[in-house]
């Protein structure tokens, strides 16, 4: 199974779809990155300025109130402790985020020196009094960060990413600071997703109706050169459209105006010559009353008349009356049957099929098949069928058939296939040329078969009108 569709307006509106697609999953890929290194920063510059207020205001508190100043200033997106010890051990900071904060830290607090690393937030230190390495140190409390309250508001970014920041002070203690770096609102959220579905879905509708807007010409451009296979008399394309579009539109109508000279101009020829050769056909007739022989006079009168009438099928056959013929409803069903009666033929399909039709080139095609059927392959069996909006009349003989490299030659005007057929029959090799222009006037075409059995089939299959 091919996922490609097969129609232009299908392929073309799948490339736009998925290129709107690319474009807009970049665009939010995108989006989505800057958006996250945006917030990150914007936290980081918070972060850093909250850090450098607090630092100013431990230098300006005494070391008795010190404590009491962090206490108030903990909260859960910023834990602080201050002691002897520095909460980040390494002396450099990692690249990224910690070190853009160390230096806008260390500017702002006048080359301090300042610590920062990003890692995942560590357990909470033990309560005060609990065993803490490294003993007493000069400000009376334990040798630790200096962190009074064990998980204070730290519960939910334990094991996440956290800013640790160590600043010496003045006086070589440590301000150490747990800044917790949270991911923010997920994007996918309905206040975010609807409008983005509904943007998606809203381009791809209009994609959708520019492509068949753009692909309907071509369209119409096909089913005008169907209807001009069928009507070499049918009116012109529209003109309108791209600049391509009428121009493609010109050259079928210049072409369908020089197929209708051409057709016209042929027919014309041929009356004047119909016409031409009436007249010297008719003096021989007279001459040919004067000659005595009275077999000789009979072959004469014989061969004039059947020039004659080769002249008016020629003429009948070069007008093309089955294409000029405008359709209407006909029962096709009482037309074949009647034709399969009239003509010494058996009919078997059903009492009536009401369809669209030309009934006097049906009648001549059907006419020719049925006649031909007679004399040559000595019966004529008519069925009617309808299949798949196909009318499909099918006439079997008796006949030797004929060689299945000729099945196409004999459609071709004068031909008749003598060495196949009986030779004391007459015609003048236009019956299948006059039917199948017929049945292609209808849309459709007459095809040939040897039975197995014996005999020729002949199927005339033309779509329902």
């Amino acid at each position: 199974m091919r996922l490609a569709p097969a129609s232009l307006m299908g392929r073309t509106a799948l490339v736009l779809v998925l290129a709107v697609a690319v474009v807009l999953g970049t665009a939010l890929a995108l989006f989505v990155g800057n958006r996250g290194e945006a917030l990150s920063a914007m936290r980081g510059r918070y972060a850093a300025e909250r850090i450098a207020t607090l630092v100013n205001l431990l230098e300006d508190t005494n070391p008795e109130g010190r404590r009491h100043v962090v206490r108030r200033l903990d909260t859960p997106g910023l834990r602080a402790g201050w002691g002897v010890m520095p909460l980040v051990p390494e002396p450099e900071p990692a690249p990224g985020l910690p070190s853009v904060i160390a230096r806008k830290l260390a500017k702002e607090l006048d080359g301090r020196e300042v610590r920062v690393i990003l890692a995942p937030l560590p357990p909470p230190p033990p309560l005060p009094g609990g065993p803490m390495p490294g003993g007493p140190g000069p400000m009376g409390e334990r040798r630790g960060h200096g962190f009074g309250s064990g998980g204070f508001g730290l519960g939910p970014f334990v094991g996440g990413p956290a800013l640790q920041v160590s600043v010496r002070l003045a006086d070589d203690s440590w301000l150490n600071v747990y800044a917790p770096i949270e991911h923010g609102d997920s994007l996918w959220q309905p206040r975010f997703v609807f409008p983005l579905v509904g943007a998606l879905v809203v381009i791809i509708v209009a994609a959708l109706w520019a492509v068949r807007r753009a692909t309907r010409p071509l369209a119409a451009l096909a089913a005008a050169a169907e209807r001009l296979g069928m009507d070499v008399n049918a009116p012109p394309l529209a003109e309108r459209g791209p600049n391509e579009v009428r121009a493609a539109a010109q050259a079928f109508n210049v072409m369908q105006g020089r197929i209708r000279r051409f057709v016209d101009d042929r027919t014309q020829m041929l009356a004047a010559i119909s016409h031409d050769l009436r007249t010297p056909i008719t003096r021989m007739k007279l001459r040919a009353e004067f000659v005595d022989d009275d077999e000789q006079r009979a072959k004469m009168l014989s061969d004039l008349d059947e020039m004659e009438h080769m002249i008016a099928a020629t003429l009948a056959f070069a007008r093309d009356d089955a294409a000029r013929e405008d359709r209407r409803p006909v029962d096709v069903a009482k037309l074949v049957q009647d034709m399969a009666e009239d003509l010494g033929g058996s009919y078997d399909g059903p009492d009536s099929l009401v369809a669209g039709v030309r009934p006097l080139a049906l009648k001549r095609a059907v006419a020719n098949v049925i006649e031909n059927a007679l004399k040559y392959g000595a019966a004529a069996r008519v069925g009617l069928r309808r299949t798949d909006g196909h009318i499909h009349v099918v006439v079997d003989d008796d006949g030797p058939g004929i060689a299945e490299a000729d099945h196409e030659k004999v459609f071709a005007p004068f031909v008749r296939l003598e060495t196949s057929r009986n030779r004391d029959t007459g015609g003048t090799g236009l019956g299948l040329a006059v039917a199948r222009a017929a049945i292609r006037a209808h849309g459709g075409d007459i095809t040939l078969a040897n039975r197995p059995e014996g005999g020729l089939r002949v199927t005339l299959a033309f779509p329902v009108g």
